[in-house]
């Protein structure tokens, strides 16, 4: 029976642990859109789902419908999210190196990145 605690596996659990920090700062600096409306409502998320821009056109404006406005946002910002977390899931996954059994969602397991 091999020993867990070997230098070799504590090397590849360092190097594991080292290769998801990357890509966690990695998923900082990605910056992915959603819209709605036709891109009438653009917003822009970082990979760990921070909201980071939004962009409203004024054509969404002229109207004065207030709750319009706020229903094609939050279509917007989800749309960005559910990007976002493909995105993260591919990321995490390379960083995984294989570790990981395929399909395993890690949204859950790496703190909803």
């Amino acid at each position: 029976m091999t020993n867990p605690f070997e230098a070799g596996f504590l090397k590849k659990i360092q190097q594991f642990q080292a290769d998801i920090a990357r890509a966690q700062e990695e998923l900082k600096n990605i910056r992915v859109e959603g819209t709605a409306a036709g891109g009438l409502v653009r917003a822009t998320v970082n990979g760990q789902r921070e909201l980071v821009d939004i962009k409203i056109g004024k054509e969404a404006l002229a109207d004065d419908d207030i709750e319009m406005l706020e229903d094609l946002i939050v279509a917007a910002v989800a749309g960005a999210n559910e990007e976002a977390a493909r995105k993260a899931q591919e990321v995490m996954a390379g960083a995984a190196g294989g570790i990981l059994p395929p399909g395993l969602n890690l949204d859950g397991l790496l703190g909803g990145l």
